[in-house]
């Protein structure tokens, strides 16, 4: 039995409400257990315990992360999550050191992780388009959201020894979102879990 743990990294601030993250791990969540899976759910909006969210990274087999990108990045207070939780794991089932030894502090960076064997996804929201990452002349460059803005968060998660699974990204959130654009999006997503995580169950 897949066990998965879910970070909602929503927030509420300014004009956001974090009510489209609340939906997505919804969504994620009553998929999952339809399908048989165990599933825990935190929401780095409310206060939390650094510890036991450690506990919660050890029980999972996928860990999946829903952030909403803010100013290009993720949104406070799933950074303060992270700083914390993974803190908290030093040598404590997340991380034992950087991966160096003092005799060759050179070379092994980042390889010092203890999640071998556990997987992470990283699902995204926007308020820019898709067009703004592929087309020449716009905005990214044509460099991906996941080579370009969540490059820095890909790699954390490989630090701590997880194994990168397929995220999904949605965009034009804001501006240009509507009913029938958020129902396209509830079936694709809805297809893509199910095609990545009953592979995963079939080969548990």
């Amino acid at each position: 039995m897949k066990k998965v743990f879910i970070v909602n990294g929503g927030q509420t601030f300014a004009h956001s409400g974090g009510l489209f993250n609340s939906t997505l791990t919804r969504w994620t969540q009553d998929a999952l257990l339809e399908n048989g899976f165990e599933v825990r759910v935190t929401h780095t909006d409310d206060a939390f315990d650094p510890q036991a969210e450690v506990e919660n990274f050890k029980w999972a087999d996928v860990i999946i992360y829903n952030t909403p990108i803010w100013w290009f990045q993720v949104p406070n207070r799933l950074k303060k999550y992270i700083d914390e939780v993974f803190t908290a794991g030093h040598q404590n089932g997340i991380y034992a050191s950087d991966g160096r030894s003092r005799k060759n502090p050179a070379v092994h960076y980042g390889t010092g992780g203890l999640m071998q064997g556990k997987k992470y996804v990283v699902n995204s929201s926007w308020n820019a388009p898709a067009t703004a990452f592929t087309l020449p002349g716009e905005f990214f460059d044509q460099r991906s959201v996941d080579d370009g803005v969540l490059f820095g968060f890909h790699k954390m998660n490989q630090f701590a020894g997880l194994e990168r699974m397929s995220g999904f990204h949605f965009h034009d959130m804001e501006k240009n979102v509507t009913p029938k654009r958020i129902e396209d999006y509830r079936q694709q997503y809805l297809n893509h879990l199910y095609e990545n995580f009953m592979m995963e169950k079939q080969l548990s």
